[in-house]
């Protein structure tokens, strides 16, 4: 098997900087929190270069770099980075999988591991440059996402993390050089390919700190002078272990490259979340929207690493005082049009301002696979989805959520009763479809035209004088007179237990003398007649 890893040395570092790309080209420093003892967390190679090092407190590097930028670390914006590490990897392999958090001196890296296994189908060329290739490939996607990381390929997760790790420091030292000291030209490596006959030769030489011992057992190593990966191999494993413990059997396993790891998983949530805790809380849209832009940007861009697109949000805001508002967007077809979600977005937030201040931002989004639909040939092509989702979004904005839809015969007897459901896309029609109904025999019409009843909304107000309880006398704004024959009545009644919702409504259907055939109807709740309807 065959494992590359992704390693971010510096993750709180870049993701400060894949949220506020302005900020790239400045001495930027990650401090660990707000107050003047807070320590230097990570820093970017500006703030280096103006002597400014990590833990020092902030006093401190303001001293050396009065104008540097100052972030604390975010949680949120770190596991968003991690996520994106992992949508980088599952962009050119199926199985992925996040490292573990670290403490220590590595307490502030990232790490993916992905399957390189059998790539060499997929690049051509010899073994080693289809790795190479690979590796290239996977630095330039974190890249791309605005995460600079270096990539360790080997033959288990160990062994390329501690490949992935020796760039770094490599690249640290070259750093820190002097410019003359160092050859024209030369850009620094960000990928490093080990062979399985050449691990154990690349390990040897590097320090015992990449293993990332814990802090007895590095103290312990110090005072017998094993500095070296190779002093640690050469000892007595056995005697060692009766000194200092089986955590250094477990040092050891992993410096062999033998420790027991299971197979990486296939990853198949498509939920996809970005967030950004705020310096300062929210009053008003316009914040708010800026600051779903850069949200909105970052996702889609996730979502075009994993070839899916957005069928639902879900926009959840912290409120200053504790209080939560979370807001449902429906999206009608997979998009990845980021004016069309931001648009969607800021319709939704307009409709249900939030009652407080907003200290927090939260973007959930689920994804779909994207799949081409084709289309009929001699049907007309119908509203793009994307067009269609605005506008049902700009209407439920002015009109309200519950005004917005298709209508649908409502489950009561209610007079003119319906409902609305949310508008679905027209499912095209099967293959052949269109000829089997063409082939089909039209029905011949019929003679005899059926009765029409043609609705008056609203019903008009009527006069009526009553013979034996039934309408004798009509006057009305359609028809006035006597009354030949009467119908009726048919009562509709429901919703007794509700006295606002109650009805019940008495239906006649008159000839009058005039020949006009209408529909009366008695409202026993408003002690008022009306005609409804005239037939035709």
């Amino acid at each position: 098997m065959r494992i590359a890893c992704l390693l971010v040395p510096d993750l709180p570092l870049h993701a400060e900087l894949r949220a506020s790309p302005d900020l790239r080209g400045l001495p930027l420093a990650i401090t660990t929190g707000p107050g003047t003892r807070s320590e230097i967390l990570a820093l970017s190679r500006e703030a280096a270069l103006r002597s400014v090092r990590v833990g020092q407190t902030l006093p401190q590097a303001r001293a050396v770099c009065p104008e540097i930028e100052v972030r604390i670390a975010s949680p949120i914006l770190e596991q968003n980075a991690r996520e994106a590490l992992l949508d980088v990897a599952l962009s050119l392999a199926p199985r992925a999988e996040l490292a573990d958090c670290t403490s220590g001196i590595f307490a502030s890296e990232g790490a993916v591991y992905v399957d390189a296994t059998g790539i060499k189908a997929l690049h051509g060329g010899t073994h080693e440059e289809s790795e190479h290739a690979f590796a290239s490939m996977l630095h330039a996607r974190a890249e791309r996402t605005g995460i600079i990381g270096l990539v360790g390929l080997a033959s288990s997760r160990g062994v390329a993390r501690l490949a992935a790790r020796h760039l770094h420091l490599q690249l640290s030292l070259s750093r820190s050089s002097d410019p003359i000291d160092r050859a024209p030209n030369t850009e620094p490596e960000t990928t490093c390919i080990l062979p399985p006959d050449r691990e154990i030769e690349f390990l040897s030489p590097l320090s015992i700190d990449l293993l990332d011992p814990d802090d007895p057992t590095a103290q312990a190593l110090t005072r017998f002078g094993i500095r070296r990966i190779h002093d640690l191999l050469r000892l007595p494993h056995r005697d060692l272990a009766a000194r200092l413990g089986p955590s250094l059997l477990e040092l050891v396993t992993r410096a062999r490259g033998e420790e027991a790891e299971p197979p990486l998983p296939e990853p198949r949530t498509t939920t996809i979340e970005e967030g950004e805790d705020l310096e300062v809380p929210i009053t008003s849209l316009e914040p708010l929207a800026f600051v779903l832009r850069g949200l909105v940007a970052r996702l889609v861009e996730r979502l075009t690493l994993r070839a899916l697109g957005c069928i639902r949000l879900r926009l959840a805001m912290q409120l200053e005082g504790g209080a939560k508002r979370s807001l449902q967007i429906g999206v009608a077809s997979p998009c990845q049009d980021e004016r069309v979600l931001l648009r969607l977005l800021r319709l939704a937030a307009e409709s249900n301002p939030p009652p407080a201040p907003i200290e927090g931002v939260v973007l959930l989004c689920e994804g779909v696979p994207l799949r081409r639909e084709q289309l009929d040939l001699f049907l007309p092509r119908g509203p793009s989805p994307s067009e269609l989702d605005q506008t049902l979004a700009e209407l439920g904005s002015i009109c309200g959520s519950d005004r917005v839809g298709s209508p649908e015969i409502a489950g009561d007897h209610r007079p003119d009763g319906f409902g609305l459901k949310p508008f679905r896309k027209k499912q095209p029609c099967p293959s052949g479809s269109l000829f089997r109904k063409s082939s089909q025999r039209t029905p011949t019409p019929q003679n005899n035209p059926r009765l029409t009843m043609r609705a008056i909304r609203p019903p008009l107000h009527a006069e009526v004088h009553l013979e034996g309880g039934r309408p004798a006398h009509l006057r009305s704004a359609v028809s006035q007179g006597r009354v030949v024959t009467a119908a009726g009545p048919w009562r509709r009644t429901g919703q007794w237990w509700s006295k606002s919702a109650h009805f019940a409504v008495d239906h006649y259907d008159l000839q009058m003398s005039d020949g006009t055939v209408l529909r009366l109807c008695f409202d026993w709740k408003t002690k008022c007649w009306q005609v409804d309807g005239l037939y035709d």
